[in-house]
């Protein structure tokens, strides 16, 4: 668990941060922030006690009821199941596909035929999507969690302004007396250049 803010560190998937008001509690496991969040209730804070999904930025309801060891099991990655011997194996499920004839036609032609065609096709477009789509979704991360911790706070609205326009300069400037806590939980959203991070 990592209770300190670590400026290289970025925001990943399995990666969840808590809030009690505007101090951050803890950043770690699904289950790690889930025992940090019940603690914080069991100490009686009159806070909001809030769990971000670093990833997306998105607020996650976590179930606390129970003992520790039951919080912790309930919010425990899954095991992946055991895969059969196989094709399964590798991964490869088999799906149906609804298309023209004259893409069939195309599918046939190509080099390996239609299922390696479809698997290439389909990684290419995965590539291009990661490449152009992931600083958007770092920058909507972001402004979820801008709106569940500062919504309310003074410079909000132009904060979301310069994050959208990825003018760093302008969204430092606003954020300035916001909680520490929040400017640099929001900032690990944000690569050097003040673009969103790809990652």
């Amino acid at each position: 668990m990592n209770d300190s803010p670590d400026e290289t560190e970025s925001p990943g998937a399995g990666s969840f941060v808590v809030f009690e008001g505007f101090a951050r509690l803890v950043s770690g496991t699904l289950a790690e922030a889930a025992l940090a969040a019940k603690r914080a209730q069991e100490r009686g804070t009159r806070s909001a006690v809030l769990v971000f999904d670093q990833a997306t930025g998105a607020v996650t309801d976590l179930d606390l009821r129970g003992t520790e060891a039951e919080i912790a099991a309930r919010h425990a990655p899954l095991a992946r199941p055991a895969t059969k011997r196989g094709r399964p194996k590798l991964g490869v499920v088999a799906r149906e596909v609804t298309l023209l004839p004259r893409h069939w036609e195309w599918l046939a032609s190509q080099p390996g035929g239609a299922s390696v065609a479809l698997r290439r096709l389909v990684e290419a477009a995965r590539k291009l999507d990661s490449e152009s789509g992931a600083p958007r979704r770092q920058t909507e991360a972001a402004y979820r969690f801008m709106s569940a911790m500062a919504g309310d706070l003074p410079g909000f609205e132009d904060a979301a302004r310069a994050l959208f326009a990825q003018d760093r300069e302008r969204l430092l400037h606003c954020i300035r007396a916001w909680a520490p806590d929040i400017r640099d939980q929001l900032l690990r959203y944000l690569g050097p250049s003040g673009e969103a991070s790809p990652g």
